[in-house]
């Protein structure tokens, strides 16, 4: 994700799962992208992270998580991850572990809904 409206509209409309050294934001892309995979934006501010050297260290970490565990996240969806402190103080194995996880609690945008009533089954006989 590049543009500022996609970031605003994750944040907005999106889910959240706060993963201790970072948090995870996700929400479900409109109808003709949601077969696209899925798209990720990394923030990392100057008062969580710390100087423009950490903060990349931060951004690069968590870019890399999502690159090797991209295929746990469902198709169709923007991602924001926003670093905290904890990210560059704990192994990468263990931030990765909690992607991981987060990425449990993802849901695959739910199919549209059918207006037509479904059939009741008849009562049984006696």
């Amino acid at each position: 994700m590049k543009r500022n409206r996609d970031f605003g509209a994750a944040r907005e409309l999106g889910r959240r799962a706060d993963c201790g050294a970072f948090l995870l934001v996700w929400r479900p892309r409109p109808e003709p992208d949601a077969a696209t995979p899925a798209r990720v934006g990394v923030v990392a501010s100057r008062a969580a992270i710390g100087n423009a050297v950490q903060r990349n260290r931060a951004k690069r970490r968590l870019r890399e998580i999502f690159r090797r565990h991209q295929q746990l996240v469902p198709a169709g969806l923007d991602l924001v991850l926003t670093a905290r402190a904890a990210l560059l103080r704990l192994p990468l194995a263990e931030v990765e572990q909690r992607f991981a996880q987060a990425c449990r609690k993802l849901t695959p945008p739910a199919p549209p809904a059918s207006s037509s009533p479904s059939p009741q089954s008849p009562p049984p006989n006696v």
